[in-house]
């Protein structure tokens, strides 16, 4: 399964986090729940700097799916509607 992958490009993913400003990297949806398949993609929660723009957030997306070699999302946690984010936070690795 994924996590094993991603357990194995922590470092490398924090490191490629922390380069964009981007902190405490979490894993949820499919991958954090164990139902990730061939065809998942990686959905990660972060929590920005104040100075982060969308294209630092789309550099990040695009330098972790050539890490991992599958499809990732980043998801902003002040994005994030307070239900929602209960959810996630509830289920994020």
């Amino acid at each position: 399964m994924l996590d094993r992958v991603l357990g194995r490009q922590r470092d490398a993913i924090v490191a490629t986090a922390d380069k964009h400003g981007m902190s405490n990297v979490r894993v949820f949806g499919s991958v954090a729940r164990g139902e990730d398949g061939p065809e998942s993609d990686v959905d990660l929660l972060v929590d920005l700097a104040p100075e982060v723009s969308l294209f630092d957030l789309a550099r990040l997306e695009v330098e972790l799916t050539d890490l991992l070699g599958r499809p990732v999302d980043v998801v902003p946690a002040r994005m994030l509607k307070p239900r929602v984010a209960r959810t996630v936070e509830a289920i994020a690795l």
